[in-house]
């Protein structure tokens, strides 16, 4: 596929490619289940249906794009094997899907990795090359890696084939719950938000989707205000899965168009999340994958809104970090 940031949203990827990578990814990925809580929506004021990626296979919504990315590649560039860069859960999935189809993974990973996301990830047997998130990039060593094997590398987010595969979330939650008024997703690098806008302006018209991100990785939210995108010192958030310092070339014109806002949550507030979504409803979720419902339930949204739709991101966090949040007092 050519593109190029200049394009509009629905050229950069479309409906019908959400849906054509929604039946190519049927094999592996699964269909995740929506569910409620009295208890969340008392606290929240809204009518909440909760989007369980934190139940799809590897933890995560991430094997959607992997899937989608890998199976978009001709047999010859398979074979080459393919290089990644990831602080866990994108990494995780492109080694399950890598494993599936028998092709040769490289994965470029921090050594802050969080244990939960390392492990799972070893058990795939990719190659495994550490870096310093603070000293150097990511970007950089995965290209060197590519020119010298002749591997592709499978970008964590900023890509169509990643965007198209991330939309299948919001294509499947809008099917399962088509009365829906909003929709929000947490926010990193771009590519769920992005996927969920495209699917939910061409399935719903009218319906105010949102990105929410913590205040410690405002980076959207400062990219979005001065209408351009900035770089960030790399974030200390609690939230691993959302540390990236710069949206996305492709993702961000996408959100400025159609995303109604971003929304951000405190460190506070991400953990008082995860505690009432494991306390309450017994639903796990990791501190990224929280952080949209934590922005539902600390009523950060705009008035006007009856119901809404959150897609809970993933479920993958160390038992320390879990046994740490769990111990604090709201």
């Amino acid at each position: 596929m050519i593109y190029s940031t200049e394009q509009t949203a629905e050229q950069v990827v479309t409906l019908e490619d959400i849906e054509r990578a929604s039946e190519r990814i049927t094999a592996l990925a699964q269909k995740t289940p929506v569910l409620r809580s009295r208890l969340f929506d008392r606290a929240s004021g809204l009518a909440t249906h909760f989007k369980c990626e934190n139940l799809q296979r590897g933890g995560a919504f991430k094997i959607r794009g992997a899937l989608n990315f890998l199976l978009c590649l001709s047999d010859e560039e398979r074979r080459r094997g393919i290089v990644t860069f990831s602080s866990g859960n994108h990494a995780q999935a492109v080694a399950i899907a890598a494993d599936y189809l028998g092709v040769k993974a490289t994965i470029v990973m921090p050594t802050d990795t969080p244990k939960a996301k390392l492990e799972p990830t070893r058990a795939y047997a990719p190659e495994i090359v550490f870096f310093n998130r603070l000293q150097e990039s990511r970007e950089e060593i995965a290209a060197r890696i590519a020119e010298e094997t002749g591997a592709t590398v499978v970008p964590s987010y900023d890509h169509p084939w990643i965007i198209a595969g991330q939309g299948t979330a919001a294509l499947e939650f809008l099917r399962q719950q088509p009365e829906l008024e909003a929709l929000i997703t947490p926010l990193g690098g771009g590519g769920l938000l992005s996927g969920s806008l495209i699917a939910a302006n061409a399935l719903r018209p009218g319906i105010r989707v949102f990105g929410a991100e913590p205040e410690l990785a405002d980076d959207w939210a400062q990219s979005l205000q001065k209408g351009e995108r900035v770089e960030i010192a790399p974030p200390a958030t609690i939230a691993d899965g959302l540390r990236t310092t710069t949206p996305g070339a492709i993702t961000f014109p996408i959100v400025r168009a159609l995303a109604e806002g971003v929304l951000l949550v405190s460190e506070r507030e991400i953990k008082a999340t995860v505690r009432f979504l494991l306390s309450r409803l017994k639903i796990l979720t990791e501190p990224s994958g929280a952080v949209a419902a934590a922005a539902v339930l600390d009523r950060k949204l705009p008035a006007g809104i009856g119901s809404i739709g959150v897609i809970l991101s993933g479920g993958n966090v160390d038992w320390d970090v879990l046994a740490a949040i769990c111990g604090e007092a709201d």
